[in-house]
């Protein structure tokens, strides 16, 4: 049976909590961080590239923002060794 309430049982950890951020310390975490802003920079132009004010581009691009940020803060917290 597959639990999900445990944190995950790692040798390396891929990030580090600092303050209210994660930041990558492995390969991994460099890796997803970078696929992270990659995909939020080519939402942003394709969004911006079909929008007729500013308002058009934010209303367009945060809820993809707010979607890959959250997956990000879930990954970076259940691959952070705890203290």
């Amino acid at each position: 049976m597959l639990q999900t309430s445990k944190k995950l049982n790692m040798a390396t950890a891929w990030f580090k909590k600092t303050g209210w951020i994660y930041l990558p310390i492995s390969f991994m975490g460099v890796v997803i961080t970078l696929i992270h802003i990659i995909f939020c920079i080519t939402v942003f132009i394709a969004v911006d590239n079909h929008s007729h004010s500013i308002s058009d581009t934010l209303y367009g691009f945060f809820p993809f923002f707010i979607s890959a940020a959250t997956l990000l803060f879930w990954i970076a917290g259940h691959t952070t060794k705890s203290s």
